[in-house]
């Protein structure tokens, strides 16, 4: 049972912080979102039992606190505290309990509910942030010569934006070659990056959600033999708080959460992955299992957007570097064949990776054009595409400089529009797309 705290005691406690050091070194952040529960992350500094002091925004009720979560070394005193008992549809504020101490910080703490809107109403509009490729420098660690990262003006950018949410898409680390061969490392890694100070106000300023790609999984263009796999979701999961679900069927980082009426399938592109230099035996990227949890999952939504999330591209045409398609071809036709068959209305793909930003548009004959929106870098070098990538892309799309995208969900239930927009790292508007959820059937 939860325990009640009264305005008078947090006062004090707060007070009392102004004789102790900070003890919150990142975050906190939340993550999965309920109807009557949520995830908030965050780290210390040090060993600290933690909680979460909260009650409606613009209460002066009583506030409600969380069961205690004890951090520990093994993840550089990253923690995860679950709020249970939340009511639907309902802003909160929090205050975060360093043992019994609230600590301060120089914005609102805010975290929200999904609202219980189905048979009452239409579906609320909102939005969400989404980027991936975030390289934070490291200069005794990284490459010499020119800093691979920077624009970190880029998180400020996102957080003024008053997303919903943020969703990111892969390579939201990047491992060194000093990293990949030791668990500590590896959450040393992930440590520097989330304590990024440029980063706090984005954290704090609304959920998050996580895939991986193949530099926050192993090394560069890892596959399913990489030795540490199982640690580096093990990591990945202690510093991300996704929903408490995997369709995966043994290890990977696959998972799925709905936000209104909008439905996410978070895929996992390395897990299962077999080598990309493979000449033998069949070649993966997905994997048998995941691909029929996908399409069972997809077929069994009734979600107005699908939004398939995964690290790397998955429309594009051209047979070169890691492109679905030069990979695995036949598992790609094997999906687009499904979707097909299966007459799934509403997909659309969410993928990063490729350190620029591109809209792709695939027709297809007698059902509806897949889209795959690729958003990227957010701090990592930028770069363009190679040379024959071109056939599916919407003109005015390709952006090659840092950047981050974003999507405002609007309308009726019966009419559902999706807007796409790209922002520059100062978040100057750059590109912008509408898709209406009614086009995105077949009519069969």
């Amino acid at each position: 049972m939860r325990k009640v705290i009264g305005l008078v005691f947090l006062v004090l406690a707060m007070h009392a912080t102004s004789a102790v050091a900070q003890q919150v070194v990142a975050g906190p952040m939340p993550g999965h979102s309920a109807m009557r529960a949520v995830q908030v992350w965050l780290q210390t500094d040090a060993p600290a039992e933690l909680r979460l002091a909260y009650r409606p925004a613009g209460s002066d009720g009583e506030f409600g606190v969380s069961e205690a979560v004890v951090t520990d070394e093994a993840f550089a005193f990253a923690a995860e505290v679950d709020v249970t008992g939340l009511e639907p549809g309902t802003v909160y504020e929090y205050r975060v309990l360093v043992d019994g101490r609230a600590q301060a910080f120089d914005q609102p703490l805010r975290f929200q509910t999904q609202p219980l809107w189905q048979w009452r109403e239409d579906p609320p509009d909102f939005s969400f942030a989404l980027g991936s490729c975030s390289y934070v420098n490291d200069a005794p660690y990284d490459r010499p010569g020119r800093p691979y990262g920077g624009d970190y003006q880029i998180f400020d950018a996102i957080a003024r934006t008053e997303p919903d949410f943020m969703l990111w898409l892969g390579d939201n680390v990047y491992y060194r070659e000093v990293d990949w061969d030791h668990p500590w490392a590896m959450v040393q890694r992930f440590s520097h990056t989330r304590q990024l100070p440029e980063m706090q106000r984005l954290l704090r300023a609304t959920h998050h959600f996580a895939t991986w790609d193949d530099h926050d999984y192993g090394p560069n263009n890892a596959d399913r033999s990489y030795a540490l796999r199982d640690t580096a979701k093990d990591v990945f999961d202690a510093f991300w708080p996704n929903p408490p679900f995997s369709g995966s069927g043994g290890g990977g980082v696959m998972t799925y959460f709905e936000w209104h009426d909008a439905g996410f399938f978070l895929l996992d592109n390395r897990f299962f992955r077999s080598a990309n230099d493979r000449v033998s035996g069949a070649r993966t990227v997905l994997g048998a299992g995941q691909i029929q949890w996908l399409i069972d999952a997809l077929r069994k939504s009734d979600a107005t957007f699908k939004f398939v999330v995964m690290g790397g591209q998955f429309i594009n045409s051209a047979e070169t570097g890691e492109n679905y398609i030069n990979l695995a071809p036949g598992e790609r036709r094997e999906i687009l064949d499904r979707l097909a068959a299966e007459d799934i209305p509403g997909v659309v793909f969410l993928t990063g990776d490729r350190h620029h930003s591109v809209l792709l548009r695939k027709g297809r004959r007698g059902g509806y054009p897949l889209y795959d929106w690729t958003v990227s870098p957010l701090t990592a070098g930028a770069g363009t595409p190679r040379e024959g990538e071109g056939q599916y892309r919407v003109g005015g799309s390709l952006f090659t400089d840092r950047n981050f995208g974003r999507v405002e969900l609007s309308g009726p239930r019966d009419d559902r529009v999706a807007t796409l927009i790209l922002h520059d790292s100062d978040g100057e508007e750059q590109f912008r797309y509408t898709l209406r959820a009614n086009e995105l059937r077949s009519g069969r």
